[in-house]
């Protein structure tokens, strides 16, 4: 198997991923996924098309990280592998579907309109 690259998007942050075959090991910016993510459940959020798919040990990961939160960039980076391991086996596309990761979710910061403080607070009214 050669080499597979892959996108992925949340909020401001872009995952770009190349995967190949190896031993599991995931690599983010270059440093380590539990040196990156030192919280579990981002570990778990990224980890989980691997582990529906029981191919944790079989692939090393190797992340761009750019961009947004810790939050926005480790379900980024779950879009982007999930969609990379469909370009390996498209035959999985089906079980990463129903458990949702192949969804590019669309909600992002709406922006700021001028003569308010924020995108829908208004300043304070005063009749006098």
């Amino acid at each position: 198997m050669e080499t597979v690259n892959a996108v992925g998007r949340r909020k401001a942050a872009i995952a770009r991923v190349i995967v190949k075959e190896g031993n599991g090991t995931i690599t983010i910016n270059k440093r380590p996924l539990e040196v990156y993510f030192p919280s579990s459940i981002l570990q778990f959020i990224v980890k989980q098309p691997l582990a529906t798919l029981d191919v944790i040990e079989k692939y090393d990961i190797k992340v761009n990280l750019d961009g947004g939160g810790y939050k926005g960039q480790a379900e980024a980076l779950r879009l982007a592998i999930a969609r990379a391991l469909v370009k390996i086996n498209a035959d999985d596309k089906a079980t990463l579907r129903a458990q949702g990761f192949m969804t590019r979710d669309p909600r992002a910061v709406e922006r700021k309109k001028p003569g308010q403080p924020k995108a829908r607070k208004r300043f304070q009214f005063s009749k006098r």
